[in-house]
């Protein structure tokens, strides 16, 4: 695709863009209906859809939507050659919103991590992860400590740039795209196959379908979410995937709850502001506000009082979110754990003989892991 072309093509996409309707759902409608453009050039269309969004507060105000976008890949291609080009302070005043500074701590390192390209990574089924980087190609193991030793072939960077959601391995069922901070909410679970799990807020599955995997098929997992259609993606993709031992069930995230179950581990991946995805999807910078941020942490903190009773003596609670914020992180946990003294706060990454006395609340920073941003807390119930 020549230049002129993508400034175009990212020109249509920008200008349909809103708070209604965000950059990533724009690019899934476009892109997706567009059967003819190869996807090397739908790739390049939302990278140059994501570095307008990256370096939004750098452009001028009063040119043209297509003028912005050049200036911004401009901007790019000098911050990728140097990025000390660019200071500490002005990423700070630029790359996010005023609000987020005394939310974060916001260090060089993660301010330029933000204004680069996300990796993408994947899940493989412990069967075929021996064949498929024979079969796929450009896939490499995460360097991190916190993934367990018997997965580290399973949890793997793709480099490539063929699009996976075409190739016939995803269709079969033998991986899933999901990024590294995610799995290791899972490996910070550590189900045993014997044991019944509560995934409460669900979604469409990723996590459910990982606590499936982990404990091997077997054991039970109760997946919930308030919304119908994600719980219908959800098994679309467990059929995929072969996995079976769950049950699907709706929950509004209130005091009535889907059953009288009682459950060794209950994971909280909590709806939140999302700030740790910032690097992956820039246009949400400009749309999430401190309001968002109060009303999702009094959801976050109903959600756990909700969920709690529902666990057994001595088991495992596991609170999660895609997010930095302290608002939604670390006084969350701490409120919970001041309110409910049954609740013993316990490592984070307790299966993992290296953080075995580990803490119980981790911040995952997308700098250090090359992934999202993530925050995850763990407690145990008194016996």
């Amino acid at each position: 695709m020549s230049d002129s072309a993508l400034l175009s093509r990212a020109t249509l996409i920008i200008d349909q863009v809103s708070a209604e309707k965000p950059a990533d759902y724009v690019l899934r409608g476009v892109l997706g209906a567009d059967k003819e453009l190869h996807p090397s050039d739908k790739r390049d269309i939302s990278r140059a859809v994501f570095i307008y969004y990256r370096w939004l507060n750098w452009l001028d105000k009063a040119g043209s939507t297509q003028s912005r976008v050049a200036s911004a890949l401009d901007l790019q291609r000098k911050f990728d050659t140097d990025p000390s080009y660019f200071k500490t302070e002005t990423l700070a005043a630029r790359a996010v919103p005023e609000w987020v500074h005394s939310e974060i701590d916001l260090t060089s390192d993660y301010l330029c991590h933000l204004q680069t390209d996300a990796a993408l990574w994947i899940r493989v089924q412990k069967e075929f992860a021996a064949a498929l980087p024979r079969s796929l190609g450009n896939l490499a193991p995460s360097p991190s400590p916190l993934v367990p030793e018997a997965r580290r072939d399973t949890t793997l960077r793709y480099t490539g740039q063929t699009d996976l959601f075409r190739t016939p391995e995803f269709h079969q069922g033998v991986f899933e795209i999901q990024d590294l901070a995610s799995q290791l909410v899972g490996y910070a679970a550590n189900p045993k196959s014997t044991e019944t799990w509560w995934d409460t807020c669900a979604g469409e599955g990723g996590k459910t379908l990982h606590l499936s995997e982990l404990m091997e098929n077997k054991g039970l997992i109760w997946a919930s979410d308030r919304n119908t259609g994600r719980l219908a993606t959800l098994r679309k993709r467990a059929g995929r995937a072969q996995a079976f031992n769950y049950r699907a069930v709706t929950w509004n995230g209130g005091p009535f709850l889907p059953t009288k179950t009682k459950f060794d581990g209950i994971l909280i991946d909590a709806p939140c502001s999302g700030v740790g995805t910032w690097q992956r999807n820039p246009h949400a910078r400009w749309t999430t506000t401190p309001n968002d941020v109060k009303e999702l942490a009094e959801i976050q903190l109903q959600l756990l009082n909700h969920a709690a009773p529902a666990l057994k003596p001595g088991g495992r609670l596991i609170y999660a979110v895609c997010t930095l914020t302290k608002s939604e992180t670390t006084k969350i946990a701490n409120a919970f754990t001041e309110s409910h003294p049954d609740f013993i706060p316990d490592p984070v990454f307790a299966g993992d003989p290296t953080t075995q006395s580990g803490p119980s609340q981790v911040h995952l920073w997308p700098h250090e892991l090359n992934a999202n941003g993530m925050f995850i807390a763990a407690w145990k119930r008194k016996a």
